[in-house]
């Protein structure tokens, strides 16, 4: 089973699609050449060329352009050919693993996603030079670094990013805007302010984490630029957004966890909640949540399905984040692992056990393929043991018949690999892989 949520953009804001091309024939002289002729009509034919919300539109959701239905397929013939070739690759190995259909397994329809519009609760923006050439546009990319054609487009078209996160992303640029510092294009270039993260809930809070570049600034000088951004999100034109949590993270690295440059709370509250299938979540900075809400309620129950997992289970929640699978499935196994390698994710899966009532989960700090070895070395349980993880992760390769060589030893382990996959660029399931 699957499920996917790819988005379009409305059509009412944007330039008629490239198949739609229109040729008007102009008045020719009959000075004109049969060549200038010809040339004159094969230029009022060529497609316009596309808007830069298209191009924005094409790069982050490819298939914004067919109905729903017709995406849906689109995403069910990726799996199947994903599944034919990886049953191919099995048997060049001298596993059957064959299927009707050519598959490795089966293939369940794709599960469409509750909500269509505005379902992401977060948004990472990044700044850099936009289409007219400001360089501090807050907004997503188009292009590549390779190419090094990269220009950054405001997201106010998307139909799948909340208009919250639109809200938040508009007033830092303004803010920004005002600054005298830089944006950050290139580290060795200088600059500072850099990207926008938005997190939002279904319970009305909202995050807000600004990665800022210090450069060769001092610490009078940052503290000056943390209490104007503040000063400027909390009594401000800012003030709009109605923080719950504004974070400050002072960043010399593409990416930096909170163990290598600590987030600093400017203001709020240190996290923000979310309930899912009754329960409810702490939220931290850093801490892995899917994007889709409404649509992780819908994988949840799949997985539970799936794993056909009877009371005395032990579920293994790989890569767990704040443990919303693990903690999903408490109930109907007797005991859940999870294995994170943010700390802080795991300090929120603790705090949500203890929060909702459950006693029958442990929680393991470390990279999963160092941690697991070490669980299940010395693993006598007799216990039929589950795997999930979702979405997939670096570290995760497919070896035999289970994801984790560590499982191969234990034949009653089962590894249940959801897949994130798709043109959405969404953290949603794609696919169940054998067990």
């Amino acid at each position: 089973m699957a499920l996917c949520c790819v988005l379009r953009p409305p059509r009412c804001r944007l330039r008629p699609p490239p198949l739609a091309l229109r040729c008007h024939r102009s008045p020719v002289t009959t000075t004109a050449t049969p060549w200038a002729r010809k040339e004159k009509a094969r230029v009022s034919c060529s497609p316009p060329e596309p808007s830069w919300e298209e191009r924005l539109a094409n790069a982050v959701t490819p298939l914004w352009r067919l109905p729903y239905q017709e995406q849906l397929q689109v995403k069910y013939e990726s799996q199947r050919k994903i599944l034919q070739t990886l049953a191919s690759r099995l048997e060049e190995l001298g596993i059957d693993a064959q299927k009707p259909g050519g598959l490795c397994c089966p293939l369940q329809p794709v599960v469409p996603s509750p909500i269509i519009n505005g379902y992401r609760n977060k948004s990472t923006f990044s700044v850099n030079r936009g289409p007219d050439g400001n360089p501090k546009t807050v907004g997503l990319y188009v292009g590549t670094g390779r190419e090094r054609n990269i220009v950054c487009v405001k997201a106010n078209h998307m139909e799948n990013i909340p208009s919250k996160h639109k809200q938040v992303a508009q007033c830092y640029e303004e803010f920004i805007c005002q600054s005298p510092l830089d944006s950050c294009i290139l580290f060795h270039e200088g600059g500072h302010w850099r990207e926008l993260v938005v997190r939002t809930t279904r319970c009305g809070h909202t995050m807000a984490i600004i990665t800022f570049h210090p450069q060769q600034l001092g610490q009078e000088a940052l503290a000056t630029q943390k209490a104007l951004l503040k000063e400027f999100f909390t009594s401000g034109p800012g003030a709009v957004c109605a923080l719950t949590s504004l974070y400050f993270q002072e960043s010399t690295m593409t990416r930096c966890s909170h163990e290598q440059s600590p987030y600093q709370l400017l203001h709020g509250a240190p996290h923000i909640f979310e309930e899912l299938l009754g329960l409810r979540f702490r939220i931290s900075p850093d801490a892995f949540f899917q994007v889709n809400t409404a649509g992780a309620e819908v994988l949840y129950q799949a997985v539970g399905e799936l794993c056909q997992a009877a009371g005395d289970t032990v579920l293994l929640d790989i890569c767990c984040g704040t443990g919303t699978i693990g903690l999903s499935l408490a109930h109907q196994v007797s005991k859940v692992i999870g294995v994170e390698v943010v700390e802080k994710a795991i300090e929120d899966a603790e705090w949500n056990a203890a929060f909702n009532g459950i006693s029958n989960c442990e929680f393991h700090s470390g990279k999963a393929e160092a941690v697991l070895p070490q669980l299940l070395a010395s693993w006598e349980d007799a216990r039929p043991l589950v795997a999930v993880v979702n979405p997939s992760r670096a570290g995760l390769t497919l070896q035999g018949r289970s994801s984790h060589p560590e499982l191969q030893g234990h034949p009653q382990a089962a590894l249940h690999l959801l897949q994130a996959r798709g043109g959405s660029h969404e953290e949603l399931p794609r696919a169940v892989l054998p067990t």
